[in-house]
């Protein structure tokens, strides 16, 4: 595992539960376990600053408890909006999810399917 990767939470953990909020190198992160995915955003929403760990995850997207906004959880992209919440890289060795520090964002707008 890079050093950059920090150990964040056990599946035990996530699957109890299905988010969990937790910090990672000093930044609050949200994980979700959406079917047997694990995806990690930054846990304050971009919209209203509200801890989107405790929102909820509904049709694989997850609900921000500030205005329902709905977000991709594994890119970050915020459905009918132009925002897109900063998302992290996850692994997992055994039980252990790994996240990585360094947020990513989507900056370019997802391809969909039979677009030319």
């Amino acid at each position: 595992m890079d050093e950059e990767w920090v150990e964040a939470a056990s599946l035990a953990q996530l699957r109890k539960r299905k988010r969990l909020g937790v910090t990672v190198a000093g930044r609050p992160v949200a994980l979700f376990l959406v079917g047997d995915d694990v995806y990690a955003l930054d846990d304050v929403c971009v919209h209203k600053q509200r801890s989107l760990s405790k929102g909820t995850v509904l049709n694989g997207r997850v609900i921000c408890p500030g205005h329902q906004w709905l977000i991709d959880p594994a890119t970050g992209r915020v459905e009918d909006r132009d925002e897109c919440q900063p998302s992290h890289a996850v692994r997992i060795a055994g039980d252990a999810v790994y996240v990585d520090p360094r947020p990513r964002v989507l900056t370019e707008e997802p391809v969909k399917e039979g677009a030319q």
